[in-house]
């Protein structure tokens, strides 16, 4: 059956960009190969942030005397709070479902495994579905190392892990990246002792050294142990727990848990499409490779979200939707160039994050102004009395134009939409040294943050100093 637009998969792109085209007028197929809504409804953002959420009203219970507050008889019902996120993941798809189902004469949705068979051309069963157009959502999976033994012991994932219903003994996090910094610290809420491995020397390793041991040291102070520059090179059952062998500078040790949760990453959904026989050129690591149109090397199919590599957020997902909707539909000729992408690593405190960091500018050649603020400074932290955290801006010295920021904070997350706002209106960082901020909020740190900025050397003159 021949069809106006074809869309593989049904994620933050896939799915309104369907509705959408439908809307328009389109004959639309769009095929899934299991829930609606891809990872950001189904096993990404609404399921982790939902429980993350309940981990944080435990460690308000269990620490509620350091308020003032008398809290009694704390315990964590996880099969109730497994059960919470079903409903609300459920609730979703059926909202999708139903805008589906409104546009039924227009929107033709199959369930099953798509493969291409040509450049125009796609099995879904014993179905040909045939387009000029097509787009490819099909998102990415958990990334499982090649590691002796790993595959032979019950390890989870970003997804399994959150159909645990009763609370591990001991966790062992493998990965010290978004998924498991979100994990370790939701489980250690929830009653768990957490060991996090990382193979390199810090955790969140795109991150400038400060904010990285900042954010660890609110973790330890948590619970949470961390190694560092550790390889593992074994997993193995041992009378009832999971051991991993790790080498550290030569030295091996043991660790045991009675779980593992292994979060080392993401990989592109690419295999099972059959790629090769539309002629889509791949990257090295399994992504589809797209201009910045977001347009394959085979004209008439495009690849948008996780599938086609770079940061995997929901936002990103959806943007890239907003950019081949408009330049197909509307006539716009929008890119990717220059895009700025704020996110959130969504640990307590949350590290919120938008543009540069400062080794990433000095890389780029720029010369700098940076600004640092600790949030044992700022007057509503003092008042929550959650101070963990440090805000940091990198500032271009030649134009005092802002080339990225970190809010590592209690509503870091929210926070930095501030300075987001600020680099999307190309204003310089003084636009906001003189403003009036709210009394008291978060966001009145930014003051502080302004006031500081000054310029530093450049590696060239550190190296000469």
């Amino acid at each position: 059956m021949k069809y106006d637009a074809l869309i593989i998969g049904s994620g933050q792109a896939g799915t309104p960009l369907s509705l959408a085209l439908a809307d328009h007028g389109w004959s639309v197929a769009l095929v899934e190969q299991d829930h609606l809504g891809g990872t950001c409804v189904n096993t990404g953002c609404t399921p982790t942030k939902t429980m993350i959420h309940r981990a944080q009203v435990a460690y308000y219970a269990e620490n509620a005397q350091r308020w003032g507050v008398r809290a009694r008889d704390v315990s964590v019902d996880l099969a109730k709070i497994v059960a919470q996120k079903n409903q609300l993941v459920q609730e979703d798809r059926d909202i999708l479902r139903k805008g589906m189902d409104d546009r039924r004469t227009k929107l033709h949705l199959l369930h099953g495994r798509a493969q291409f068979i040509g450049p125009k051309q796609v099995r879904v069963g014993d179905q040909v579905l045939e387009s000029e157009r097509i787009f490819i959502n099909s998102g990415a999976h958990a990334n499982v190392p090649s590691i002796s033994g790993l595959r032979a012991v019950k390890y989870l994932t970003n997804e399994s892990v959150m159909n645990l219903t009763v609370v591990p003994g001991h966790l062992i996090v493998l990965g010290g990246g978004y998924v498991g910094l979100e994990f370790g610290q939701m489980f250690c809420r929830f009653g768990s002792h957490v060991t996090l491995i990382q193979n390199g020397g810090q955790i969140v390793s795109r991150e400038d050294p400060e904010i990285a041991a900042e954010l660890e040291r609110a973790l330890v102070a948590e619970g949470i142990r961390f190694v560092y520059n550790a390889r593992t090179t074994q997993v193995e059952e041992k009378d009832g727990s999971i051991a991993l062998t790790v080498e550290q500078g030569g030295t091996k040790t043991v660790i045991s848990g009675s779980h593992l949760l292994v979060a080392t990453g993401r990989r592109p959904n690419t295999e099972e499409l059959a790629l090769d026989k539309a002629g889509v050129a791949l990257n090295r690591d399994g992504a589809i490779a797209v201009n910045n149109k977001l347009e394959t090397n085979v004209p008439g199919i495009w690849a948008l979200g996780d599938v086609k590599g770079g940061p995997a957020f929901t936002d990103i997902s959806y943007n890239d939707f907003q950019i081949v909707y408009a330049n197909l539909v509307e006539g716009a000729t929008r890119t990717i160039d220059k895009r700025i992408v704020p996110y959130c690593v969504f640990t307590d405190p949350q590290l919120g994050a938008v543009g540069l960091t400062e080794k990433e500018a000095r890389a780029q050649g720029y010369k700098l102004k940076i600004g640092k603020a600790p949030m044992t400074k700022v007057a509503r932290a003092i008042e929550r009395d959650e101070t963990a955290g440090l805000m940091k801006i990198v500032v271009d010295a030649d134009n005092d134009s802002v080339l990225g920021a970190r809010i590592l904070s209690a509503d870091g997350g929210e926070t930095v939409y501030v300075i987001y706002t600020l680099m999307l209106a190309g204003a310089p960082y003084t636009l906001l040294k003189g403003a009036v901020y709210i009394h008291p909020t978060m966001a009145e740190g930014l003051f502080s943050l302004m006031e500081a900025v000054k310029a530093v050397p450049t590696e060239t003159e550190i190296l000469a100093a």
